[in-house]
């Protein structure tokens, strides 16, 4: 029986050494959900080894012997990474036909239930507004994707949900801030309360775009989705659904 095909984690890449340990810790808990598969981690920026490279490597054996590989974009929306960067990966260096490309991980219902549950980490309240921050993107694709979880945030809770990107796209998380409070003023809230702007941190690590998060104005700042252990079974999911494609 053939061997599965190499899941390769791709993930953007960060300096910042928590960012780093906690996708590892990702990846750690798909080989421990699923011993029998071969996880490798790859980037398309910052750290190496690239995702071109791993892809390489993967297929580089003789045409008799090539392994292949599904590259799980370690990305919450469709953008530039996936469509350019993954997608050359899985098409050169003869990975043609030995490769492909799993979807990102989002748009997922899971992925509301970790943002609902981090919001409720730092106390945010019905009357409060909430500020879904992106990592934001210049393809409509990744839009879409953070306005369908968007609205699903919005049926999970009574209070407004804005949406703000921390680079490319408009309006930027700072701006959605203060457009939120100015709006929060409107909504109904207890006699002495005051309704607070929690920006919900739709990231998958902490890294530079968290970073510029806690500096947005907002009165609380979640946590970034991981570490979770629901995650890991999404790119499990991802995985098996390219599998199903191949």
């Amino acid at each position: 029986m053939p061997a599965a095909p190499a899941l390769v984690g791709c993930s953007h890449g960060t300096s910042d050494p928590v960012g780093r340990r906690v996708v590892r810790a990702l990846l750690d808990d798909v080989r421990a959900a699923r011993p029998d598969l071969e996880v490798l981690e790859a980037f398309v920026d910052v750290q190496r080894p690239s995702v071109a490279d791993v892809v390489a490597d993967v297929v580089a054996d003789g045409p008799d012997e090539a392994g292949e590989a599904v590259v799980v974009p370690l990305l919450l929306s469709t953008g530039y990474h996936v469509g350019v960067d993954i997608a050359r990966a899985v098409e050169q260096r003869g990975a043609a036909g030995r490769s492909c490309a799993a979807a990102a991980l989002g748009p997922d219902p899971r992925l509301v239930d970790i943002l609902v549950d981090r919001l409720a980490e730092v106390g945010t309240r019905g009357f409060d507004t909430v500020v879904l921050a992106a990592a934001g993107s210049s393809s409509p694709g990744a839009a879409r994707d953070v306005e369908e979880v968007a609205a699903a945030l919005r049926r999970r809770r009574p209070g407004p949900v804005h949406v703000g990107f921390g680079a490319i796209a408009r309006p930027t998380v700072a701006e959605a801030v203060e457009l939120a409070r100015g709006s929060s003023r409107r909504v109904p809230h207890p006699v002495g309360s005051r309704a607070r702007i929690v920006v919900a941190s739709y990231l998958l690590a902490p890294g530079h775009f968290h970073d510029k998060l806690l500096r947005s104005g907002a009165d609380a700042v979640t946590a970034p989705l991981a570490p979770d252990p629901r995650l890991a079974r999404v790119v499990l999911d991802r995985y098996f659904e390219a599998c199903g494609r191949r």
